[in-house]
């Protein structure tokens, strides 16, 4: 695949329809970035229009701001709003819940105002208008169960797009003890994923894995980079990694498709 920068496609006169804000796990944790890639593909095979920002694009800021560095966040907020609206961006998709919520919801008071969508919603906005298509596949019977990130469920409401996307996939689909509004996060908000663990009884990923085996799902559907990370890795501390796969959502729907 050929992704172009926004500097390319300003340079050519191209507009593009989307812009796929990356997010710092998705350019360099090796797990995200097959999201990444998965979530690219799709966007290709719709025929969206799309570009993404590359060296331009710095972290939204996310961490600094909820682990207490105000200074921080304003000053990456403030350096990528002038990056995006010196590209005249209107609409902004990403395949992580904290970039979409410290784009959607806190870069307008620093004057950054765009329509930003999470990608299970553009997937699903796609599959709905049938330019995506997905005839069956290998999820086809499977048991599912799907975690809703804390920045795209009980933060911002988001519960039915991700659930819809996921029946295009005719698997199983059984709900965890705590979901929807009543989810569990996956233990790394708040800044959490990049500080020593507190002290305390169990970790959070490792009660979170635990909710997720009990459901008998051979697949975990998620829709963070951090949660993918945080399930994965209490699925290995329950040494139920060769049994449970975590997986994105964007994943499921490519690998559907073939």
């Amino acid at each position: 695949m050929t992704i172009k920068t926004m500097a390319e496609t300003t340079a050519s006169g191209i507009e593009v329809e989307v812009l796929f804000w990356v997010g710092c796990a998705g350019s360099f944790d090796a797990r995200a970035q097959r999201v990444t890639k998965a979530f690219s593909q799709l966007l290709d095979k719709a025929g969206v229009s799309f570009a993404i920002l590359g060296n331009e694009e710095a972290c939204t800021g996310d961490p600094a701001r909820r682990a207490g560095n105000e200074f921080i966040f304003q000053m990456l907020a403030l350096q990528n709003i002038q990056t995006l609206n010196m590209y005249g961006v209107k609409k902004i998709v990403t395949a992580c819940p904290h970039c979409f919520n410290t784009l959607k919801n806190e870069y307008p008071e620093l004057g950054g105002n765009y329509e930003v969508v999470h990608h299970t919603q553009f997937l699903q906005e796609l599959l709905n208008t049938g330019k995506l298509k997905v005839e069956g596949g290998s999820f086809r019977g499977k048991k599912i169960t799907y975690h809703d990130s804390c920045y795209i469920g009980r933060i911002n409401g988001i519960y039915e797009a991700p659930r819809q996307v996921l029946e295009h996939l005719d698997g199983d689909l059984v709900e965890m003890k705590r979901c929807k509004t009543t989810g569990l996060c996956c233990g790394a908000g708040g800044a959490q994923m990049f500080k020593e663990d507190e002290a305390g009884d169990k970790r959070i990923n490792i009660e979170r894995a635990e909710e997720a085996i009990s459901t008998n799902a051979s697949i975990v559907a998620a829709n963070c980079p951090f949660c993918i990370t945080m399930i994965t890795d209490g699925m290995k501390a329950k040494d139920k990694q060769d049994d449970v796969m975590v997986m994105d959502i964007s994943e499921m729907i490519l690998q559907g498709m073939k």
